[in-house]
């Protein structure tokens, strides 16, 4: 992980710790996390193609219908991926991929499991591909969700968190498509919450 981004993911965490003072939290969580991307590389080109994995920063917004039912908006900054064929870089893109998902908690004594299902809408911009080469630049795909909230001090949680996103988009050359490419990523992140 990269020490910039680090800084930055610990500033937050500590600024989201400074504002947990009150001690009766209403339906609101918001985290601040540390994501690592890593893509399952699916393609149907014949090129081999592939993007690289990376930690990116993550921030999400959970409402809570219930003590047990929540829907969480996963949001980032845009991403630049490195785009391969047969291990060899030929591009790049950005991507920005906000994810809404619904949650079922179950609480327990000292932790609380969850899992969630959801949608995925990635945005495709920045594309710099050879001459000729095209992507669509949208991809919609469902969402699938794992993961602990663990109380700390005061209105705080630890959070860890895991998620399959199904991002694909097909590749053309000339006009003619030649395949699709599925990124299809895991998620693993880890931070801390604020429950008010």
């Amino acid at each position: 992980m990269q020490k910039p981004m680090i800084a930055a993911v610990l500033c937050a965490l500590l600024s989201t710790a400074a504002l947990a003072q009150s001690s009766t939290p209403g339906p609101w969580l918001v985290r601040t996390r540390a994501v690592h991307l890593g893509s399952a590389n699916g393609d149907s080109t014949s090129l081999a193609l592939s993007i690289n994995n990376k930690w990116l920063p993550e921030l999400d917004i959970s409402y809570f219908f219930t003590p047990n039912i929540a829907a969480e908006l996963v949001l980032t900054v845009p991403q630049k991926q490195t785009l391969s064929a047969g291990g060899t870089p030929i591009g790049s893109f950005k991507h920005l991929p906000p994810t809404l998902t619904l949650q079922y908690h179950a609480p327990q004594a000292g932790f609380t499991p969850y899992v969630g299902a959801g949608l995925n809408y990635t945005r495709l911009s920045a594309v710099d591909l050879p001459a000729g080469v095209t992507v669509d630049r949208n991809s919609f795909g469902p969402a699938l969700q794992v993961g602990v909230d663990i109380p700390l001090a005061h209105n705080l949680v630890l959070n860890f968190d895991l998620k399959k996103v199904y991002i694909r988009t097909d590749v053309a050359a000339g006009g003619a498509k030649l395949g699709t490419f599925k990124v299809d990523s895991v998620l693993f992140g880890m931070g801390l919450g604020w429950k008010f």
